[in-house]
This record gives structure tokens, C-alpha cells and sequence, in this order.
């Protein structure tokens, strides 16, 4: 049998099965953390779409970051993405993991989250309504069986370049890996 063809088959169906269920770690920073409550009860369910609430980020596959960014919570988020376990994917709530949001021009505001870790998708809105957060879960969803949200393996392929950017900001990082 071709090790390509085997090695393929497992890999979808990997992908499959991390599709089926999403237990997501939500990095409450900002004013996103408001919408999450009603994306997750009764009127929008997303716990039908298989996507629920983990405990610890050793038990998580989704980081949600919801909020602006100061240096001091960059530092625990990025020990809280190397503590988890791969495959991991980390999705940004607004412009605020943009930009800074309305903190743009603060000295201590983090910009582009996707310089410190890498992020498979952004979801629009200041803050994003409940049908949007679905909407984005939905898409990252298909991303994973289609197997093209792969951002924990470009941050082990580019490690370096993300370790300088870290350190650039933040000085000495501890690191879990």
C-alpha cells in the first residue's frame, strides 16, 4: 500500500474528527467577552454545532482572544497557547487584535496579534455580534476538515521569527515548550 495514500486517509480523517468538536479557551481581555454568553446559551447554541467551553488550555483546541491586548496579557497568553496541546487554533474577536481598537495610540497596547501567535481567522465587529462569532466558527470549522487551519504548525515552522517578535515587546519570555 503507498505511505502517501495511508498517510493522507489518516490526516482526513484526523481533520474530520477535529471538526466534529471544538472545546474552546476564551482569553476574556476586552469587551468581546460580552457577546460570548449569548452565542453559547439557548437562542444561538453553539454546543449544536459542537463547539463548547474547555475547563484549562491543556484541554482546549480553540483560543478565542476577545478583547484588546496590553503587554502584560500577552505574556500570559502566550503561556496560555504553549500550554496547549496541538492542534491548536486561535481566532481574533474584532479590531481591537487588529489594531488596538479605540486603544490604538496607548503606549502598552499590542497590535496585530498575529505577529505574537499565529491566527487562523479574525471575525469583524466592535464587538462581534453572537451570529457572527457563529459564522466565524462555522468557516473555521470547515477550515479544520479541509485541513487548512494549520497555524500551530506555522508557529512550530517559524518559531524563531515568533520568539523575536515576542521578545521584542515583552524582554525575556518563559517558555512551556
Amino acid at each position: 500500500m503507498n505511505n502517501n495514500f495511508v498517510k493522507g486517509s489518516w490526516q482526513e480523517i484526523l481533520d474530520w474528527a477535529q471538526n466534529k468538536s471544538i472545546n474552546m479557551l476564551h482569553y476574556c481581555t476586552g469587551c468581546g467577552a460580552i457577546e460570548l454568553p449569548p452565542t453559547m446559551t439557548s437562542r444561538y447554541d453553539m454546543s449544536r454545532f459542537g463547539i463548547g467551553p474547555a475547563a484549562t488550555p491543556r484541554q482546549a483546541d480553540l483560543l478565542l482572544v476577545t478583547g484588546y491586548l496590553s503587554t502584560k496579557t500577552l505574556r500570559r497568553l502566550i503561556y496560555t497557547y504553549e500550554q496547549m496541546q496541538a492542534p491548536k487554533f486561535v481566532v481574533g474577536f474584532g479590531s481591537c487584535t487588529i489594531n488596538g481598537g479605540m486603544y490604538w495610540d496607548s503606549y502598552n497596547t499590542i497590535k496585530q496579534l498575529d505577529k505574537y501567535l499565529p491566527v487562523e481567522m479574525y471575525i469583524a465587529g466592535c464587538m462581534p455580534r453572537p451570529e457572527a462569532i457563529l459564522d466565524g466558527l462555522l468557516k473555521l470549522k470547515k477550515m479544520i476538515a479541509d485541513g487548512e487551519a494549520d497555524g500551530y504548525q506555522r508557529y512550530q515552522d517559524n518559531l524563531e521569527y515568533y520568539h523575536q517578535n515576542q521578545e521584542a515587546v515583552l524582554g525575556e519570555v518563559q517558555r512551556t515548550q
